[in-house]
């Protein structure tokens, strides 16, 4: 009778020992996802989204997406909130089957990876880049004038004094010169008469 307790109470304790080990030795796992596994999609997602069963951390390159014939989003900086990993993305490509991929680390230090499938019905296109910019030319009003050569410079300057010979009033300085000459020789002139008409 006491074999059977002893049994009894030791299978009871092997029991519970393994109901409470078995939580603590489960790893991480995928809950869910954005797109959801399998998921056929008209339009692509701006992010991915992936929920664990409990926190886990990122490295680089954490969060991949490939598509027909090898086609790769870009993926943005990929962020955690405990369970949650955040990862936007710039999609791009023709319809077909696309594969999130994934590797995180648990709370336990272990690395976990897996991959989500997931269809998109229309093909995405490639984001077109503005064209590169090029210099407009100067308008032809702000060009710069020719150089004035010195010859020609000193040509305009000498030109408004060309007639005048440094008389005044423009007149030229031969015209006062023969005036002068006329007077005196007038009035020698009146001197002789003068003279004789006195003798």
């Amino acid at each position: 009778m006491f074999v059977r307790r002893f049994s009894a109470a030791l299978l009871l304790s092997a029991t519970a020992l393994l109901s409470t080990a078995v939580p603590a030795l489960a790893h991480t796992e995928l809950k869910s996802s954005n797109p959801a596994k399998g998921a056929a999609l008209a339009a692509p997602p701006a992010q991915i989204q992936l929920t664990f069963s409990e926190a886990v951390q990122v490295e680089p390159g954490a969060v991949s997406v490939a598509g027909p014939g090898g086609e790769q989003w870009t993926v943005g900086q990929v962020t955690v909130a405990a369970q949650v990993v955040t990862a936007p993305v710039t999609p791009v490509g023709p319809a077909g089957q696309y594969t999130v991929s994934y590797r995180v680390i648990s709370a336990d230090g272990d690395p976990v990876s897996g991959k989500v499938p997931f269809t998109l019905t229309a093909a995405v296109p490639a984001p077109v880049s503005a064209p590169p910019s090029t210099p407009s030319s100067p308008p032809a009003s702000s060009a710069a004038a020719p150089p004035v050569s010195a010859s020609a410079a000193t040509t305009a300057t000498a030109t408004p004094n060309a007639g005048q010979s440094g008389g005044s009033g423009g007149i030229p300085v031969w015209v006062w010169i023969a005036g002068a000459i006329v007077i005196a020789g007038a009035g020698v002139l009146i001197g002789v008469r003068a003279g004789k008409s006195k003798s």
